[in-house]
């Protein structure tokens, strides 16, 4: 097991590298736009779809919008004169709504989840609005300020990537050795308290030394200290969120399409929370 997840990042990081780094933005909004489909066809498995036919569907239809919103507005039309686009704003705003509901449902959890799942509907819905917004907001990023540095949108996307992996691997590592205090039993019996926590220490370097090199003025450090802290916390709830349906659909992995990690989703998961959520509190407060 260990050899083949080796195996798949060795394969999958420089392929990630170069797809945030060189490839053109419509090709990346199109690579984006395939990730969040194979996410999708996982989803309808946790949302309880069996046919192929409905479930090749549910993930065509995600990658449609992704790529009508593509269509719609252009990579240079998202951002003007350092405003994001209305109907991006809107699209985030949602997200961020979407995760609020996604915590109360965890802190509740399972008491009345039999209210969504016993709807397909449903349950394809917080799909829709879990994984289209994190389009969104990987696309707001990468296009951030392009016309003044290419590379400056690709910075912030490797911020949220780095927080957040610092912060699973901080848990983990930490959780094995001091986790005493179960986070959510119900939905993730393997995540503690104790790791959250030494989640959040771990990326704190990574926070630490973005603010050195985006040169932040003193009055703006604690704003991106919290921004980032938050990113943290909800890359923890997006993890949740995917344990709870998975629970629900009776699933280990959402899929098999990386050997030895599992699916898409579960390579992803923290990231469905922390881009979006970072993406609007950078749109609000930090652009």
């Amino acid at each position: 097991m260990l050899k083949k997840r080796i195996i798949t990042a060795l394969i999958l990081a420089p392929l990630a590298l170069f797809a945030i780094l060189y490839l053109p933005l419509f090709s990346f909004e199109i690579m984006i736009a395939l990730v969040m489909g194979l996410g999708a066809w996982e989803w309808s498995s946790m949302s309880g779809m069996t046919r192929t036919f409905i479930k090749n569907t549910y993930a065509a239809l995600v990658v449609a919008v992704c790529l009508i919103l593509s269509y719609v507005l252009p990579s240079d039309l998202i951002w003007y004169q350092g405003q994001l686009n209305s109907l991006y704003t809107y699209i985030l705003s949602i997200a961020v709504i979407w995760w609020v509901v996604s915590l109360a449902m965890i802190i509740a959890y399972p008491r009345y989840s039999s209210v969504w799942n016993t709807s397909k509907i449903l349950r394809g819905t917080f799909g829709f609005l879990t994984l289209i917004p994190t389009w969104v907001a990987v696309v707001s990023l990468r296009t951030s300020l392009y016309d003044v540095d290419p590379y400056y949108g690709a910075s912030l996307i490797f911020y949220v990537l780095g927080i957040v992996w610092a912060a699973d691997i901080g848990a983990f590592f930490v959780g094995v050795k001091f986790g005493k205090h179960k986070l959510r039993p119900e939905v993730s019996p393997g995540k503690t308290i104790e790791g959250l926590m030494g989640g959040v220490f771990a990326s704190s370097a990574i926070i630490a030394f973005a603010a050195l090199h985006y040169q932040l003025d003193s009055s703006r450090i604690w704003l991106h200290i919290l921004v980032g802290a938050l990113t943290v916390g909800v890359s923890a709830l997006g993890d949740l969120n995917e344990s709870m349906f998975k629970r629900c659909a009776g699933l280990k992995d959402s899929g098999t399409l990386l050997p030895g990690h599992g699916g898409v989703m579960d390579r992803i998961d923290s990231l469905t929370a922390a881009f979006p959520v970072f993406a609007f509190c950078y749109v609000m407060w930090m652009a």
